[in-house]
């Protein structure tokens, strides 16, 4: 039986919320092996100027344990 593991992520990017989503598997893979899913939970965006100056994700990352 697989046994999984999730941690819950923020991470943000300037660019949009999917490099956000992309920012926070990179990072957790530094620490992490055999990630296997992410589920965002929250989407939330800083506005200066009228404008979206920085996109956030809240996310759950699942990975294998060993």
């Amino acid at each position: 039986m697989t046994m999984l593991k999730v941690i819950e992520v923020l991470a943000e990017s300037n660019k949009s919320w999917e490099d956000a989503a992309q920012t926070a598997l990179k990072t957790a893979e530094k620490s992490v092996r055999n990630v296997r899913s992410i589920y965002i939970k929250n989407f939330e965006a800083t506005v200066e100027n009228g404008k979206i100056s920085k996109y956030r994700i809240n996310g759950k990352i699942s990975f294998v344990l060993d």
